[in-house]
């Protein structure tokens, strides 16, 4: 079973969106979620698609091209053919109880032994079918690969790993963003003070009153 991860730079988050969809159609397959969302500064996307395992790398191409600059790619790998063989090994098991059950069934002539019978036939039926469940599951996961992208028209938003250590061109962007942040931050708590100045003024000037009376007071 393969997953690939990818972070895409894009000039247009929402036309990579549907181009990706489309291919995803193209290919065989079909998207399994998609988001977007327009913060201030930039738009970021997400897509997770499903497409034939043979069309893996055909589709990959694809949205490649649709991209800017492709961030970073990964693909994860895993075996299940151990667990797909421990299923069929359970549901073989199980298949042989339900025959013996149902050769029981035949013999038996009391109505509460028909019913406890039943119930047993019942319940294995549901754990046979639970099991093929996860055996069909697993079948169609390794024919459909995962392929998730996250996509943004602002590199830093992306998630990835920095293939550098240093980049001066990285910093000054984070180093802008912060000075920006700060800026609102005070910005912000400039219109609180504004906003809330009457009642500064109307505690302080009671406090003043407060101290001129007692101030008064012991002078008499």
């Amino acid at each position: 079973v393969e997953n690939t991860n990818m972070s895409m730079l894009v000039a247009d988050v929402a036309v990579v969106l549907k181009g990706i969809e489309k291919q995803a159609v193209a290919a065989g397959g079909y998207m399994v979620n998609k988001n977007i969302s327009k913060p201030e500064g930039a738009a970021n996307g997400y897509i997770s698609l499903r497409v034939p395992t043979e069309k893996r790398e055909e589709t990959m191409e694809v949205i490649r091209e649709l991209g800017v600059k492709v961030v970073s790619e990964n693909v994860n790998g895993y075996d299940v053919t151990d667990q797909y063989v421990d299923i069929e090994g359970r549901i073989a098991s199980l298949e042989k109880t339900k025959v013996k059950i149902e050769a029981i069934m035949d013999q038996a002539t009391r109505v509460s032994d028909l019913m406890d019978i039943q119930m047993q036939l019942t319940s294995i039926e549901q754990q046979i079918d639970s099991y093929k469940g996860q055996q069909k599951y697993l079948e169609q996961t390794a024919k459909l690969t995962m392929i998730s992208v996250s996509l943004s028209t602002d590199e830093l938003a992306l998630p990835y790993a920095p293939d550098k250590a240093w980049r001066p061109a990285v910093v000054f962007k984070l180093a802008v963003r912060s000075l920006v942040g700060t800026l609102r931050g005070v910005g912000s708590a400039a219109i609180w003070i504004v906003v809330y100045a009457p009642v500064w003024g109307v505690a302080l000037g009671a406090v003043f009153l407060f101290k001129r009376i007692k101030s008064k007071r012991i002078t008499a």
